[in-house]
């Protein structure tokens, strides 16, 4: 029982944290996903653990390097589906105060929570902070890329972190991996109970290993491990010829793949107990882990998805994640990039359709963003370069962007380096004829403040709407 203060000070904390909110979003300072949380934990240092992991509401995290916010949105629509009132994250707001806001704003002001479950998109660096404090039902380990080693260290300082999450669990909650990635694969061996698997069992190869792959050695030994096939940089079905590791069987799997231009993804998905046809409308192999980690998140629950179908036909992609806007009679694709496999990925998906020929693209070196972009040289900016017509640059990295650039092919005379966003969107829109395209790939900050233009200028809705 919390004591008289202890409802006081919560109270409290929720009606600053929904107040703040409300006036960042009149103020237009932010989209209110993560000021709530911000100001409510100020107040009440305690407010997560009081709202979530006391009252009994089951949690699932989401977490990984990529694909937290498309998969989050994917398994919010599928338990709506089938009756259940889930709230998410579904901005993209995954560091504490982020995730705190999801718990303060389903909340009334005694502290109760209206929802059935709250689906929490969790930044991988912020895992062991915010795990103890919502004691989660299930949690959801996407992937594991390299992703900012100046913020959070080399792969295996991250998978560290997450192992040590993930043994620290109550022994009834779901633990769900990608087991086409081995070093998720392997994580706390000795937990083999409520775990639950997904991946890629195609009858081909969807990529190759490059030079952007990072987890290509056995987790146990060391050895290099031998794929049959690769899928997405080093997610595939890999076996080590030394020791005799490899890819565990999976509990659902993604059985037939069809790429549709970047509008849409046809797939085959078999569970444990049926076998589902979609088509969702969004495109890239990536999309594929995403609808098959949040239908295994379904199996952990217990949950059959009866109306899967239906509701992953409504989830259009997030913001900033090839996202379609219209800037009068051009057409605008934004595409939010933060590491090699994200680049990789969205640029692979472009070419699928011929995309693109004109290009704006923009990365920052903020704190958030990180400040090491020695990543770049690991992007295949190739597969794009005989495309180009026009490429705009911007960001306070602008200049080594162009480099890489020139390296990768781009003829420097339709190279055009403006730092300033405004003027930068300004420029690339100028030279789109009517009826024409234009492709924006962004880091996290820029693309925001891209995003921002396009939302002054009426194109997009606000980030809490996308």
């Amino acid at each position: 029982m919390r004591s008289t203060w202890g409802h006081l000070r919560l109270g409290i904390a929720l009606a600053a944290g929904k107040w703040a909110g409300v006036l960042s979003r009149w103020l237009r300072r932010g989209d209110g996903t993560s000021m709530p949380g911000l100001v409510a934990r100020r107040i009440d240092p305690h407010v997560l653990t009081r709202l979530v992991a006391d009252s009994g509401v089951p949690v699932i995290v989401v977490t990984g390097s990529n694909g937290k916010t498309t998969t989050g949105r994917m398994l919010t629509a599928l338990l709506r589906a089938e009756g259940l009132d889930a709230q998410s994250n579904a901005s993209g707001a995954n560091l504490v105060q982020g995730v705190t806001t999801l718990a303060v704003e389903a909340a009334d002001l005694r502290g109760r929570l209206s929802a059935d479950v709250l689906v929490a998109e969790v930044d991988e660096g912020t895992l062991r902070q915010v795990v103890p404090e919502l004691a989660p039902r299930v949690v959801l380990t996407l992937d594991l890329f390299r992703d900012q080693l100046d913020r959070f260290g080399e792969l295996h300082a991250v998978s560290d972190a997450l192992e040590a999450s993930v043994r620290a669990l109550s022994p009834d909650a779901v633990w769900i991996s990608n087991a086409d990635d081995p070093l998720l694969a392997y994580l706390a061996p000795e937990r083999t109970e409520r775990r639950v698997t997904f991946g890629l069992e195609l009858d081909r190869s969807t990529d190759r290993i490059t030079s952007a792959a990072d987890s290509i050695r056995c987790p146990r030994c060391g050895t290099d491990l031998v794929y049959d096939r690769v899928y997405l940089s080093h997610l595939g079905a890999y076996a080590c010829p030394a020791c005799g590791l490899h890819r565990p069987s999976l509990d659902v799997a993604v059985t037939a793949l069809e790429l549709v231009g970047i509008a849409e993804t046809r797939l085959t998905v078999r569970l444990p107990a049926s076998e589902l046809v979609l088509r969702i409308p969004q495109a890239g192999v990536h999309v594929a882990y995403d609808v098959a980690a949040a239908l295994a998140v379904m199996v952990g629950l217990g949950i059959a998805p009866e109306h899967a179908a239906v509701a992953l036909a409504e989830v259009r992609p997030a913001f900033g994640r090839l996202e379609v806007a219209q800037a009068g009679n051009r057409r605008i694709v934004l595409g939010f990039v933060k590491n090699p496999t994200s680049y990789n990925t969205t640029l692979h998906a472009l070419a699928s359709s011929d995309e693109p020929k004109q290009l704006l693209i923009a990365a920052s070196n903020t704190p958030v963003d990180g400040e090491d972009f020695a990543w770049l040289w690991d992007v295949d900016f190739g597969v794009a370069a005989g495309l180009l017509e026009r490429v705009t640059v911007s960001g306070t990295r602008a200049d080594e962007l162009a480099n890489r650039l020139k390296y990768a092919g781009v003829d420097l005379r339709s190279l055009a380096v403006v730092t300033d966003r405004r003027r930068a969107l300004d420029l690339a829109l100028a030279g789109i004829p009517p009826g024409g395209q234009l492709t924006i790939l962004a880091g996290y900050t820029p693309m925001l403040e891209l995003r921002a233009l396009m939302y002054e200028r009426g194109w997009v809705g606000r980030l809490r709407e996308a």
